[in-house]
């Protein structure tokens, strides 16, 4: 897995599989799943991820 984050656009992208994409659903406005023929995911995508709270992934969490 490896994620990529579009800073000006505000988009977070976390690829799961190198597989070729063939069906895609959005299930919301701003999360959009893709799938591979085989039915597992291979990508997600998050628009306006920062203002969502999916980035950064990992907040620290002050005492």
């Amino acid at each position: 897995m490896r994620t990529t984050y579009d800073e000006a656009d505000d988009i977070l992208v976390l690829h799961l599989s190198e597989k070729p994409t063939v069906r895609e659903v959005s299930q919301d406005w701003n999360t959009h799943i893709s799938y591979a023929e085989d039915g597992t995911i291979n990508e997600i995508v998050i628009l306006e991820a920062s203002k969502q709270g999916a980035w950064p992934l990992l907040k620290s969490q002050a005492a």
